[in-house]
């Protein structure tokens, strides 16, 4: 599961560089009380339960201990959940902290120095590899920002915790899970506050589910190996339906008044139609005629930007549920060109 940023107040979303920025000196020094949904029992008896329910699972006892050795309570971790500042970011103001043009720059040189091996990936997957690098671009700064809690404690902190315990309890036996099945120590298991890891910033179950290994010894290593970092990233937009023949979408110009009607991801329409309905290219010139269906989104609501999103731009929501992130992605991937 995947929380996303969301366009108007700022969620959970300690997966991407920018919440971190956000967070920084925001966050009271002070542990909050913890909620009346916490967990009954010590956090040492409440483990003993997380034990017996992973072995119930099916994960090998002696994995189990190996992964929960150590383990113990962040408050740190506690304190990012609880205060994450709260405020609304226009989509101008978003697009200025997350794809400057230092990021842009950054994103071109990566392009250029790994070509071979993301066109090699992109023809695999039918991802195009500037949308591979933009979103390794914005989950971790191309690696450099990926967070150093040792996963299985912040997860075990959180599910303990009581306020989301049933997610973090799921996102906490994906984590025991992998540490079953040898793609990684659990010492080597760093990440966000909220459990994010690697330079893909994949949740346990995302892991397991779309991390891949693009070398024989099958470990899948989104946190050191640069080529199943980006096979992973590939893989996760393909198994979301990613189509390579096309692109994201596209700012348009929308006609004014307009139907609040027409507004939203669950509103498509073929382009030929927005054509009629009045919607332009940004220099003013006609929409092309293409075969596609499009929804009109419009983050900022009446009188902000407006923007024709395709089936891709509904891939990334499916990775972050968030229309700020999909532009974002979409914008970085076309400045990369």
């Amino acid at each position: 599961m995947r929380e996303g940023l969301s366009v108007g107040p700022i969620s959970v979303r300690s997966r991407r560089r920018v919440l971190t920025m956000l967070l920084a000196g925001l966050v009271s020094p002070l542990l909050p009380a913890r909620p009346a949904a916490a967990a009954s029992g010590d956090f040492a008896t409440w483990l003993a339960g997380l034990r017996q329910e992973a072995i119930a699972q099916g994960i090998r006892p002696h994995s189990v201990a190996r992964a929960l050795q150590g383990v113990h309570e962040i408050p740190r971790v506690l304190e990012l959940d609880r205060r994450q500042p709260e405020g609304t970011l226009t989509l101008q103001q978003y697009l200025d902290r997350v794809v400057t043009p230092q990021r842009i720059e950054s994103a071109r040189q990566h392009l250029a120095e790994n070509q071979g091996l993301l066109e090699r990936i992109g023809r695999r997957y039918g991802v195009q590899p500037r949308f591979i690098v933009a979103l390794w671009g914005l989950e971790s700064d191309f690696g450099k920002v990926t967070g150093d809690f040792p996963v299985i404690s912040a997860l075990a902190t959180l599910a303990y915790d009581g306020r989301r315990a049933a997610l973090f309890r799921r996102e906490l036996i994906a984590a025991i899970r992998i540490v079953d099945r040898g793609f990684v120590e659990p010492q080597e298991m760093r990440g966000s506050w909220a459990g994010a890891m690697g330079q893909c910033q994949f949740m346990p179950s995302s892991y397991l589910e779309f991390a891949v290994s693009e070398r024989a010894d099958g470990r899948r290593d989104i946190w050191h190996r640069r080529e199943d970092v980006l096979a992973s990233i590939a893989n996760y937009l393909s198994r979301l339906g990613w189509q390579g023949s096309e692109t994201w979408g596209r700012e348009v110009l929308a006609p004014a008044p307009l139907d609040r009607g027409l507004v939203g991801i669950a509103q498509r329409r073929p382009l030929a139609e927005w054509r009629r309905l009045g919607l332009r290219r940004l220099d003013g010139g006609e929409l092309p005629v293409r075969p596609i269906e499009a929804s009109l989104v419009m983050p900022d609501g009446e009188g902000g930007r407006a923007f024709l999103a395709y089936d891709n731009f509904r891939s990334i929501l499916k990775w972050n549920n968030s229309s700020y992130f999909a532009i974002s992605v979409g914008t970085l991937a076309d400045a990369i060109e």
